[in-house]
């Protein structure tokens, strides 16, 4: 070997380079190639390789010996050393530039290793694709060794000994301490109280299993992997140093199980190999669906081969459940219960959850390649916690974080629309141009090809620039986060920003625009929700639970309806249910499902359904004077709880949910006042006589803890006739807004207003009939009009009383009408 050519190598590297020309020599190869170089490389035996053949679970014998078998020996000895191959020279080439991009002085066996992985010679990429060895993984494991030191090379060494003498269980697990090693886990942050209660049981002479009990995502399996990586860093109790951390992958288990007894066999190879390793920790994720497994075989269930082991402290395990399945599945075996410990994990508080998150957010920068703020971790935090109860902090918090990231990574690699269509007139002119060329048109192809070159300069242009705004990696802010919440559940953004509270002070004035009349009762309900919505109170209730008080017809599920579009953005937001149809006791079950053993047991119940996929809406309960006392003792968990759990167990929050009850309790009352007080404006004192009236009634009618647990009684009132005519003009601006994207200007004289509002209000019916009036008379006219060719666009069009009906007056142009009416 020409030292002076290699003399930019490390002494170490310069031993691979002779190692391989050895090799050559003993495989009787007249020249050393890139094969050559990995045995030379392979048969050195350095800490660093052997550590990190170890991190992907293989080693560097195997490598070696699957090399050789596809190389094979020559068959004629050698008359001369053996030169080498220009493939080997490209990859030490190869290995200079890795060590250049390094910024390292010299070039170590780490660089001749990355050079070979990205060789493609056949031999030697056969071997390595054959073994699954990828460059990118064993560049990612050569960074996260080097960068843990000597100690951590022989920590890696030491564990793929332990794990060679596990075949069974290294098929149906996951060794988490290798993938420690491998800097593969997320750190464990604000779960140390939990993780030395699980190392103090597994410290334990006999029944040393902790499980970990706890709903789905407050971490339950990071504890685990926090142990993992607590005994990688040695700092563990001296009786747990050295240990495998091993999860193991229970549907595996079962998969091709088919003849009786192979199911049993697979466990106690593992139980065997455990038992015989003696240094191992097992994680039981779904614990339940491991002790359960097995039985459906006609066989012994696996809880039964575990015990006599669990019970010697032989088989040391994590078991993680959730407190149902617990109760349903471990409590009710006395002899399984007493074999494990339980570790209770409770839901992250707000402080831990930001902990958590200024600890993971390093790993979602680096992945997503943006920068998270402080200010995105707090509204992660908080806005899952207030707006996403169907899950658990830490969980939907790092979910929220990882969603935007994704978001903003995804908006930064899709290119935008001037590069796309660029991008397709370039294609577009070149496909023209070639037509041209073939049909032997070239004045043509000549001026399509300048077009071309235009379009491809602009396109590069373009490009440049979108690259260049891209260098800086973008910013994760609360907004970012407050628009993945709004995706996630549906709820305005604005409901969700900092704009709701200019949006609530001007509550009354867009409830007015839809209800008119009942200034009362909007304002009553306004104050309410805004003082709900400032947090003062208490976020278990509902928003407001209010009980809409009057007669038919004056605007109590119209003010419901309102409130859903101005509150949730919709009046899809509405969620209505008329207590007629729930006034007999059976028929009670449909609001929450039926209890466990009954018929449409697996069915889920209206009310939680409907919540459930809609947590921020307005639940409008029609009629409640009809509903079965039954209904109210359901009510009255949601009113004082806001929560209520179905007939399978399940529990739905209705913190953010504005219940409304509608009653017509009382109303015969007012309706000797309601004749009288048509046409004019009733005075204070009498609007409060008929209040005292109708709350007098209520309590006949209805049970005063139902009563107590409303936020407000509010009494809808008689409208006047003004009002009416009011609600006539709101009728008549609605058809002529549609009437007018026909290029049709619509007026309605004032006769025509009166007669609709005399004719569509009763002091029985009050304007429930109104709509029906408007419709039959004005619309059904005009709707009839343009079908018959009377009316067209560019006209305008004035209607008028007639002595029966009301009358079109002949349409002229739009805008030479002497016409002094009010327009509509």
């Amino acid at each position: 070997m020409a030292r002076n050519r290699y003399k930019n190598f490390t002494e170490e590297a310069q031993k691979v380079i002779a190692n391989a020309r050895q090799e050559a020599i003993r495989l009787r190869h007249r020249s050393v190639g890139t094969a050559h170089l990995l045995l030379g490389l392979l048969k050195k035996q350095d800490p660093l390789i052997e550590a990190l053949f170890a991190s992907i679970h293989t080693s560097s014998y195997r490598v070696a010996q699957t090399l050789e078998y596809v190389l094979g020996v020559g068959n004629k000895p050698l008359l001369s050393t053996p030169a080498i191959n220009p493939s080997a020279r490209a990859t030490l080439q190869r290995a200079e530039e890795e060590a250049a991009a390094d910024q390292a002085e010299l070039v170590s066996v780490q660089h001749i290793l990355l050079a070979i992985l990205t060789e493609t010679d056949s031999a030697t990429q056969g071997v390595l694709e054959s073994l699954d060895i990828k460059a990118d993984v064993i560049r990612q494991m050569l960074s996260s060794l080097t960068a843990k030191g000597y100690d951590n090379l022989q920590t890696a060494i030491h564990y793929q000994g332990l794990y060679d003498q596990t075949p069974t269980i290294n098929q149906f697990s996951r060794d988490l301490t290798l993938a420690a090693l491998s800097n593969e886990l997320d750190p464990l942050i604000g779960r140390e109280a939990e993780l030395e209660r699980s190392m103090q049981i597994l410290s334990r002479r006999s029944k040393n299993n902790p499980v970990l009990i706890g709903p789905a995502g407050v971490g339950k399996t990071a504890i685990a992997e926090g142990l993992a990586m607590r005994i990688i860093e040695n700092r563990v109790p001296e009786n747990l140093r050295g240990l495998r951390v091993v999860a193991l992958d229970i549907p595996a288990l079962t998969i091709n199980t088919h003849l009786r007894g192979e199911y049993e066999e697979r466990l106690k190879t593992i139980l065997q190999e455990s038992s015989e390793a003696g240094n191992i920790i097992f994680v039981l994720d779904e614990l339940h669906t491991l002790m359960r497994s097995g039985s459906s075989q006609g066989s012994t269930d696996a809880a039964n081969l575990f015990k006599p082991m669990l019970a010697r402290g032989t088989f040391r395990c994590i078991g993680s459940t959730t407190l149902d399945e617990y109760r349903t599945s471990i409590e009710t075996d006395p002899a399984l219960e007493r074999r494990f410990q339980p570790v209770m994990v409770g839901e992250t508080s707000h402080e831990d959850t930001v902990e958590i998150l200024r600890g993971l957010r390093p790993h979602y920068e680096t992945f997503h390649q943006v920068t998270i703020t402080d200010e995105a971790i707090d509204a992660a935090s908080r806005l899952s916690a207030r707006y996403i109860h169907e899950r658990f902090l830490p969980d939907k918090a790092i979910d929220l974080l990882d969603e935007a990231a994704a978001r903003l990574s995804v908006q930064r690699t899709s290119a935008p629309n001037q590069i796309l269509q660029l991008r397709d007139k370039a294609e577009s002119l070149r496909r023209e141009k070639e037509y041209a060329i073939v049909h032997k048109n070239f004045p043509q192809a000549l001026s399509l090809l300048k077009q071309e070159r235009q379009a491809r300069e602009q396109l590069q242009h373009a490009e440049a620039a979108w690259h260049e705004n891209n260098q800086q990696a973008p910013v994760i802010g609360k907004q970012d986060i407050a628009q993945v919440v709004s995706a996630m559940t549906g709820i305005p953004l604005s409901h969700i920003s900092s704009e709701e509270g200019e949006r609530l002070l001007q509550l009354e004035e867009k409830l007015h625009q839809r209800v008119i009349g009942q200034h009362e009762a909007v304002e009553t309900v306004a104050r309410a929700i805004r003082r709900a919505r400032t947090d003062i109170r208490n976020r278990r209730r509902p928003i407001g639970t209010f009980l809409f008080v009057g007669p038919t017809g004056v605007g109590k599920t119209e003010l419901a309806r309102a409130i859903a579009e101005t509150l949730f953005g919709d009046e899809s937001a509405l969620l209505q249910f008329d207590m007629s149809e729930f006034m007999e006791h059976h028929n009670v079950s449909r609001l929450v499902g039926a209890p466990p053993g009954y018929v449409g047991y697996t069915e889920a119940g209206q009310l939680i359904e409907a919540v459930r996929r809609k947590p921020y809406s307005v639940v409008l309960f029609d009629e409640i004077e009809k509903a079965h006392p039954k209904v109210f003792d359901l009510l009255l968990q949601v009113l004082e709880d806001g929560r209520l759990t179905s007939g399978d167990g399940q529990t739905v929050n209705f913190a953010n949910t504005i219940i409304i009850l509608t009653s017509n309790t009382g109303t015969d009352r007012l309706k000797k006042s309601s004749a009288a007080f048509f046409g004019r404006k009733q005075e204070g004192a009498q609007q409060r006589d008929m209040s005292a009236q109708v709350n007098e009634a209520l309590k006949e009618t209805f049970r005063p803890e139902f009563l107590n647990r409303l936020d407000d009684i509010i009494v809808f009132h008689p409208l006047t006739q003004g009002q009416i005519r009011e609600i006539v003009n709101n009728q008549i601006q609605k058809i002529a807004t549609r009437i007018a994207e026909q290029g049709i200007k619509l007026q309605v004289t004032d006769e025509v207003r009166e007669r609709l509002a005399k004719q569509g209000y009763s002091a029985e019916y009050g304007a429930r009939q109104l709509r029906r009036v408007v419709e039959n008379q004005l619309t059904d006219m005009l709707a009839e009009a343009l079908l018959q060719g009377k009316i067209a666009a560019g006209q305008e069009v004035v209607v008028e009383a007639g002595e029966k009906a009301l009358t079109l007056r002949q349409p002229v142009p739009v805008g030479s009408s002497k016409n002094q009416h009010a327009a509509a």
